[in-house]
């Protein structure tokens, strides 16, 4: 088999299992669900993330037994290795929408080799929407994805990504006056794997933090939005990989403002 051929397979394989995932999330939605909080009162998680987890670790091992997954919930490693095959799972991104009844949440599966994608999905089956990327390129419900082609700032949406903890809200308060000073408008979903597909799709001209993100957090939507034409850098201008500090995501051509709009955040702290 080509490699090609191979990453097509393991691509197709990222779809079906996020499908599966999404499908046991979309289960239990809008339902009497038991919450549990992590270490902060906004991290959050119910059984409903444990079992598509469970869910999509099942179809990856029916095809691929041997490979190492790392996901968000407990029976997965949380280091993503440096060579070789492996998955990264996000069962249920955009839990704390989940549990309220917002329907921008959505099941995420990357697969990778020596630290890069070759294949990924995000299923949000609230929405009707299934990205997914591949060698074949990036789309949306079969349909090809392309970011904007907006050029001026001005005329841009942009969207904060990730959450700050409680003591560092000022730095969420610098990313929003950095955004609205440059940029058109700008909007939070609360679902970093569904921002950055919007990236993807046009939808939105750029995504930013300066913290460091999980994995499973943003390695399928990054591959989405390369896929799809878009720019994805660290705090330096350098490109992204699993784990950069910050990320900076755009559609390339407005990139330098988004990248200065984060550096923003990052100089408030000196």
């Amino acid at each position: 088999m080509s490699e090609h051929d191979a990453d097509a397979r393991r691509a197709s394989v990222a779809v079906s299992a996020a499908r599966a995932g999404a499908d046991v999330a979309a289960a239990s939605f809008r339902s009497d669900l038991e919450i549990e909080h992590k270490d902060r009162k906004t991290d959050v998680v119910t059984q409903a993330d444990r079992d598509a987890q469970r869910r999509v670790i099942e179809e990856i091992e029916a095809a691929y037994p041997d490979d190492p997954i790392v996901g968000e919930e407990e029976g997965a490693l949380k280091t993503v290795p440096e060579s070789g095959p492996a998955w990264i799972v996000d069962p249920i991104d955009g839990t704390n929408n989940y549990v309220n009844g917002i329907r921008a949440f959505g099941t995420a599966v990357a697969a990778i080799r020596d630290g890069e994608p070759v294949g990924a999905a995000t299923v949000c089956p609230a929405l009707s929407d299934a990205y997914r990327v591949g060698p074949a390129g990036a789309f949306r419900n079969g349909q090809p994805l392309s970011v904007s082609d907006v050029t001026d700032p001005r005329s841009a949406t942009v969207c904060p990504t990730f959450w700050w903890d409680y003591d560092d809200r000022d730095q969420y308060a610098v990313a929003c006056r950095a955004v609205v000073e440059r940029f058109d408008d700008m909007r939070r979903f609360g679902c970093a794997q569904l921002e950055l597909a919007m990236v993807a799709s046009g939808a939105l001209e750029g995504t930013m933090t300066n913290v460091q993100a999980n994995s499973w957090d943003t390695v399928a939507g990054v591959a989405m939005i390369r896929a799809a034409g878009g720019t994805v850098t660290d705090l330096e201008g350098e490109r992204w990989r699993h784990d950069s500090d910050g990320l900076v995501a755009s559609n390339g051509r407005i990139h330098e403002d988004v990248l200065a709009a984060t550096q923003e955040i990052e100089a408030a702290l000196e």
